[in-house]
């Protein structure tokens, strides 16, 4: 089995026109409804068990990339991922951790309430 990996995700889309501010709102959606989490604005990361899910991920990203999108995907290893630095002003901040496996699986509270 492959070790547990990162997958980080950022994108620049233009946001002009209506259609183009839906169909980023439609990527942002996409990436929490794949397990994503929001790390910025337009930063979004994800932890891997294992890199097998890579292979099912990256077509998926790819695919739903609205036009003219700037998307770039790094994966990263727990190491480097626990050796970033992260910052709020001035404070240290520690990288977010390895998720809990109950936390894969959450319910976003707001959609809970519909």
């Amino acid at each position: 089995m492959a070790d547990p990996m990162w997958m980080l995700l950022m994108f620049d889309f233009p946001v002009g026109t209506k259609k183009q501010r839906r169909d980023a709102t439609r990527y942002r959606n996409m990436l929490l409804d794949s397990g994503f989490g929001q790390i910025q604005f337009s930063v979004y990361v994800k932890y891997l068990v294992n890199s097998s899910g890579v292979r099912y991920l990256i077509p998926r990203m790819r695919e739903q990339i609205p036009d003219n999108g700037n998307v770039r995907i790094v994966k990263l290893t727990d190491e480097q991922w626990a050796s970033s630095y992260r910052y709020f002003g001035a404070k240290t901040l520690s990288p977010e951790p390895i998720p809990d496996q109950l936390a894969l699986f959450h319910s976003n509270k707001e959609d809970d309430d519909e």
